[in-house]
């Protein structure tokens, strides 16, 4: 299972599957990333930690272990 944690800067992903539970789930998925979208990884702060994705047209960052929950393709 590949996950969004793993993805390289530059690549776009497809998700397929948000993992997790109750609110943390809901509100992975309340900023729009949902089963099918496209993520456009733009760039990886100087410690890991956040991601700078850009997702249906707008500049989203997203924690480690919220990235761990998202897989993609």
């Amino acid at each position: 299972m590949n996950t969004l944690k793993d993805a390289k800067i530059g690549h776009t992903v497809k998700v397929v599957k948000v993992h997790g539970e109750g609110p943390v789930r809901r509100r992975i998925m309340d900023m729009g990333i949902t089963k099918g979208v496209e993520i456009y990884i733009r760039k990886v702060a100087p410690l890991g930690d956040p991601f700078e994705l850009n997702v249906r047209g707008y500049a989203l960052s997203l924690r480690k272990a919220d990235a761990e929950m998202i897989e993609v393709e």
